[in-house]
């Protein structure tokens, strides 16, 4: 159907129609093109297809690469990256939206992101902040541990999940803030200067989970890299996946590669430390034994010689001594072993004992709200009638509040 027919017959267009006509015109009077742009918004769809925008300073084109284009592609793209693209301008007909299909794709140069990344990365590297010799161990066994990150993320909630599993007694403090978009850089770099002026923290995790070269900006940004290099406290830099990489990671004492590792390299097993603990114990009877045993050796070489043949009984004192100072320190040792067991034993119990779980099983009971999963700690926090779930040591009740009793408030 030509434009001139169906003008000429005065019958309007319908929108399918009008959408294939644009699609045969582009296709027809542009053809495979050459496009230089910046990428940005890119999806890998889970069927291979690849979705992006090409963009410049003033102007935005929609743009597919479908799998079987884009599986040879010599580099990986990625938002930020200024590429040239060759395809053919087409429209997509259920959206009625006009798209370049990518056939194939080059870098044309580093994206206005990318650019900017690696000037900052080279002006910092040349002031020091990179430098591996001013990085500071990570405590062994830290008390309260800082986080900066956003209250709602994914990240705080496997952070506070694998630090309770690993070592329960441990403080988290968070200081929350945005990871991305204008003013977030600001925000990170503050929370971790309040954390250096609260002073009571042992370590620092400053993160957030994946995303795009954009999404993850914040961690790239300069006032956060000094922000990281000022502090006095040893900061983990936990910024995406594992393959992404912020500046953050290169000033941070220690980069971890996701925030759920972040918490592991943080705290140690409770379980793991013990074994270590009893372990270093063995290991110092057995080098006590083998000391003595090298110094019985080397008396029993000196009676054969023809200088010490007359000198046998103070030879036989000797050993008679080295036999009793052998006692006393497997005694000593002995002793030593088992004072730290029972050390360990009184500080496994303490543990137990700030178990949640354990107080629980004493006959306490939890009380939370059922919509909003706060804890009741007042009667004033809850209205007639309303819904509350009871957890016990084992399950939980849901119960309806069909009365108050009101007694004395207790201090807090």
């Amino acid at each position: 159907m030509s434009v001139s027919k169906k003008a000429t017959a005065s019958v309007p267009y319908t929108v399918s129609e009008l959408t294939r006509i644009v699609k045969e015109l582009l296709e027809a009077n542009i053809g495979l093109v050459w496009v230089r742009g910046e990428i940005s918004n890119l999806t890998l769809h889970t069927s291979g297809h690849m979705y992006f925008s090409l963009k410049d300073e003033h102007s935005q084109l929609r743009c597919i690469m479908f799998r079987s284009a884009n599986v040879s592609l010599p580099f990986r793209p990625e938002s930020g990256l200024c590429v040239e693209a060759r395809g053919e301008l087409t429209v997509y007909e259920r959206s009625g939206q006009y798209q370049l299909c990518v056939h194939e794709m080059v870098p044309a140069g580093l994206g206005a992101l990318q650019l900017a990344l690696e000037e900052l990365k080279s002006k910092l590297a040349k002031e020091g902040l990179f430098d591996e010799a001013r990085k500071r161990n990570l405590p062994a066994f830290p008390w309260n541990i800082g986080v900066v990150t956003s209250a709602t993320g994914a990240a705080i909630r496997d952070i506070i999940r694998i630090i309770r599993k690993r070592q329960p007694c441990a403080h988290i403090i968070l200081n929350p803030v945005r990871v991305q978009g204008e003013g977030a850089g600001d925000e990170i770099a503050n929370a971790i200067a309040e954390f250096n002026r609260f002073g009571n923290v042992d370590v620092l995790i400053v993160g957030r989970g994946g995303g795009s070269l954009e999404d993850l900006w914040a961690f790239n940004e300069e006032v956060v890299a000094r922000a990281i290099y000022a502090s006095k406290i040893p900061v983990v830099s936990a910024v995406g996946h594992e393959i992404d990489f912020t500046i953050s990671d290169l000033v941070a004492d220690v980069r971890a590669p996701t925030p759920s590792a972040a918490a592991q390299i943080v705290v140690r097993d409770k379980q793991e430390a013990l074994k270590e603990i009893l372990a270093m114990a063995r290991s110092l009877v057995v080098a006590m034994k083998t000391k003595l045993s090298a110094i019985r050796r080397e008396l029993d070489q000196a009676k054969g010689r023809y200088g010490f043949a007359k000198a046998l009984d103070v030879v036989r004192q000797k050993m008679q001594r080295v036999d009793e100072l052998s006692g006393r320190t497997q005694t000593a040792a002995r002793n030593l072993l088992r004072q730290k067991q029972q050390l360990l034993g009184a500080c496994a119990g303490r543990l137990r004992a700030l178990d949640p779980h354990e107080v629980l099983r004493r006959g306490y009971a939890v009380c939370r709200e059922s919509a909003s999963g706060r804890i009741v700690r007042d009667t004033s926090d809850v209205r007639l009638f309303d819904k509350v779930d009871v957890e016990l040591y084992r399950g939980a009740l849901v119960c309806s509040v069909e009365g108050v009793k009101e007694n004395e408030k207790r201090s807090s």
